[in-house]
């Protein structure tokens, strides 16, 4: 099992153990404020190969690379006037913007799969300060075997991984709760290629235009999150739910009860007040959480597709979607 070391009272051990860890190519479970992310040097073509390995990831789908500041993203990309805008609002903060590469910056090929692009996030919190210290960009990844539930505690990535890991950071639970938002700027035009923890109602307000949305099924994978199955417990999921077969978890929202509640397994609610902010933050400890139970499905009820609702529905339509 992995080390785990809590940042919250440990910091300068974290972050002495983590630099040094990176420092020898070998891949840290690392805190961000929307799930927990397995780092690398991004620089570093094996420990980025170590990250493929260890997650069962195809090699086409390209990984975030994490900066310290905008200072250090603009040595390793170009952004446009409208790029940096968007920067300037939301970051540090759960968006990724999809730039094009600079000739010169040391991003090895492999964490961008090959693209002429790279997508950068800066984010807040404990990740923030490894960076700093560490002083290069690292690839980061959700912390989690592909395609399975992304993490927002650190024990769910010592489950997961086990052995195969040295180096848990602990900083409690993920305060936001579901990847970033990503984003690309093409020309005037704003697309959205992963909707996460970031409202695209909060980049129009600040842009003044509209965010597109990707229309196409099965575009090519510009970034992290476009595979059509992705996020999927062990059970089969059932959406949108109007009932509760017997034996089934209910995940449900608003406080909201079903029929036949009483022989479900489980019931859990993403936030009876119906809070969209909380039920994001709440949605992948619990898928989590009913997956342990053995049951043979999980049955969500509607969720508004509003706000932060939309990222919600999109990883729930993932986990939903048919498995290769």
């Amino acid at each position: 099992m992995a080390d785990i070391v809590d940042t919250r009272t440990d910091a300068g051990e974290a972050l002495a153990r983590a630099t040094e860890t990176l420092g020898r190519g070998v891949p840290v479970a690392i805190p961000t404020e929307t799930v927990y992310g397995l780092a690398a040097d991004a620089t570093n073509p094996l420990a980025i190969t170590r990250i493929y390995e260890m997650k069962g990831r195809p090699r086409f789908n390209p990984l975030i690379c994490h900066m310290a500041d905008l200072a250090m993203a603009e040595k390793h990309a170009v952004f446009d006037p409208l790029s940096r805008t968007i920067a300037e609002a939301f970051w540090p903060g759960p968006l990724t913007l999809v730039v094009p590469i600079r000739p010169e910056s040391a991003i090895h090929p492999l964490a961008r799969a090959g693209l002429d692009t790279v997508g950068i996030r800066i984010p807040k919190g404990f990740a923030s300060r490894l960076l700093a210290a560490f002083g290069k960009p690292l690839a980061a990844p959700s912390a989690n075997t592909s395609g399975r539930i992304s993490p927002t505690m650190a024990r769910h990535v010592a489950e997961d991984f086990g052995a195969k890991l040295e180096l848990v950071l602990d900083a409690g639970p993920a305060v936001v709760g579901l990847e970033s938002t990503i984003i690309k700027v093409e020309g005037e035009t704003i697309r959205l290629l992963r909707p996460g923890g970031l409202d695209a109602a909060d980049i129009e307000r600040v842009t003044g235009r509209p965010v597109q949305r990707n229309e196409t099924a099965g575009a090519t994978i510009e970034a992290p999150g476009m595979l059509a199955s992705h996020y999927a417990p062990d059970a089969p999921v059932r959406l949108d739910a109007d009932d509760v077969r017997p034996g089934e978890v209910l995940i449900r929202f608003g406080g909201t009860p079903l029929p036949g509640e009483g022989q479900a397994a489980l019931v859990l609610d993403l936030s009876p007040s119906g809070d969209l902010a909380e039920a994001a933050a709440n949605l992948f400890g619990y898928m989590k959480q009913a997956d342990a139970t053995g049951a043979a499905s999980i049955a969500f009820s509607p969720i508004p597709v509003t706000g932060l609702g939309e990222a919600i529905n999109d990883r729930l339509q993932r986990a939903a979607a048919p498995r290769g």
